[in-house]
């Protein structure tokens, strides 16, 4: 049982920060609701929100971009017998570390599926274009694959939000943690941060709640110390972090070639990137200033420097950023450290939904408020020795995203059939297709029954699988 806040305590910390105005309804709150409001008032930092609000609210300044921005080196894909003798001594190194239990993997898991239509945490999304696994399913046979490959008891960090902690925990346990043990998936949720209006004062977002929201994926390194996984890690002998989003279906969770560039280099942390579509394509831009490592984000890149090409009529700024990284955990540690929290806030202006003074819920028109948050990439300009490594997109990006279009379940199943269609080509087995290349049946491969060329040809002749002639499910035996 929790001690019940200390309301005088409370009040006195808020009125010192000038915002006792959140107190405005308390008389006519019930016992619930006045719980919950000192509840959330008790986990704000008023003196780190007096200071947000001074830098980003009161007097804000415009985060300039560094004048020297030049593209980050990466290493590409490989081209030629050199570069794949790298690529393989490198993913010995991986396999390596991952069978010596040191590399974790970690999943920003926080939203939910509302932008896709789905009433529920989006790793609970059914992705499977034909087994209609849902996303958290994909990831957990992933890891399970690898440690049943590499013998390795392998953990894994779910972060989840405020929002969906409770559901994302009880999806997991009716799924019986899809065949990993109880014990190495551990759940812990991200950090809020209260929104404020343009004069600084905190939003209500009902009488007995302030207007609240995830502190940015940035504050999921934060949250991995606050809720005692870095301990956790490190009691297990963790030195890697596997970092990914939970939108993107084809994510290796664990890639050992990956890994082994980032150890090889001694890396605190590594980054993947995959070449952009167009200038103006919806990733961030790895970028050098000095000997630096930066991610500019798409809607921070100025247009002349996003269409700029060099003399073969490429893209000069051509990395962009997915979302998937490797964090040494000494790193995280260190970022974390005393107490101050090393990732900057950033100032977002936010259209947020408020009560007026009769207590009645407004949703505004225009924006009204700020909301603060930070992001993962802000790590890379304090990383020692970061690492880019190229992917080919159609084999590990293709994120959910959007209801329709681009980044849609819809395209994110066909890159799902498209790669799977591939790989049992490869495998001597043939999939039927129109006159555009296109499989025209449904077909996905569970890293269960084969992760690797050579087991898929093992478990299609196992199995009689010479050709495809309608929708099909490979999956475990």
């Amino acid at each position: 049982m929790h001690n019940p806040p200390d309301e005088s305590a409370i009040r006195r910390r808020a009125a010192d920060a000038g915002q006792d105005h959140v107190f405005r309804f308390w008389a006519d709150l019930s016992g619930y609701g006045r719980r919950r409001l000192l509840e959330q008032l008790a986990e704000i930092d008023f003196r780190q929100l007096g200071r947000l609000i001074e830098r980003h609210v009161r007097h804000p300044e415009p985060e300039n971009l560094p004048a020297d921005l030049q593209p980050a080196p990466f290493i590409p894909l490989p081209t030629t017998d050199a570069q794949r003798r790298e690529r393989c001594h490198m993913r010995g190194r991986g396999d390596r570390l991952i069978a010596a239990g040191k590399v974790a993997a970690f999943t920003v898991a926080g939203g939910q599926g509302t932008r896709l239509g789905y009433n529920g945490p989006k790793g609970a999304f059914r992705v499977g274009p034909v087994s209609e696994r849902p996303l958290f399913q994909v990831f957990a046979e992933g890891i399970l694959a690898v440690r049943r490959a590499s013998g390795a008891a392998i953990p894994w960090y779910v972060m989840t939000s405020e929002t969906n902690d409770q559901a994302t925990r009880d999806f997991f346990a009716e799924h019986d943690y899809f065949g990993l043990p109880r014990g190495d998936v551990l759940f812990f949720r991200q950090g809020m941060m209260p929104a404020v209006d343009f004069k600084g004062r905190l939003i209500l977002s009902a009488p007995d709640s302030l207007a609240r929201s995830p502190d940015g994926h940035g504050g999921s390194l934060l949250a991995l110390a606050r809720r005692g996984m870095l301990a956790d890690m490190a009691d297990r002998g963790i030195e890697h972090i596997s970092y990914w989003q939970v939108d993107n279906p084809l994510v290796p969770p664990l890639d050992p070639v990956f890994l082994g560039y980032h150890a090889d280099a001694g890396s605190d942390m590594s980054s993947k990137m995959a070449r952009k579509r167009d200038p103006f394509e919806k990733l961030g831009n790895f970028c050098l200033s000095g000997d630096r490592l930066h991610v500019i984000e798409y809607s921070d890149m100025p247009d002349d420097l996003a269409e700029q090409t060099d003399g073969e009529g490429r893209l000069r700024f051509e990395a962009g950023s997915i979302a998937i990284h490797i964090l040494a955990r000494r790193f995280v540690e260190r970022l974390t450290a005393g107490g101050e929290f090393a990732l900057p806030f950033h100032r977002a202006e936010k259209k947020i939904p408020y009560v007026d003074e009769a207590g009645e819920t407004v949703t505004p028109d225009e924006p009204n408020g700020v909301k603060f948050e930070m992001f993962v990439f802000d790590a890379l300009p304090l990383a020692e020795n970061p690492v880019v490594l190229e992917i080919d997109r159609a084999r590990e990006f293709s994120p959910v995203k959007n209801a329709q279009g681009e980044d849609s379940p819809a395209t994110a199943r066909r890159d799902m059939v498209r790669l799977a269609a591939d790989r049992l080509e490869a495998a001597g087995v043939a999939v039927p297709r129109d006159n555009t290349g296109e499989p025209t049946v449904q077909v996905e491969i569970s890293p269960l029954a084969a992760r690797t060329g050579e087991e898929l040809k093992r478990v299609c002749a196992d199995r009689g699988l010479t050709e495809i002639a309608g929708d099909t499910y490979i999956g475990p035996a």
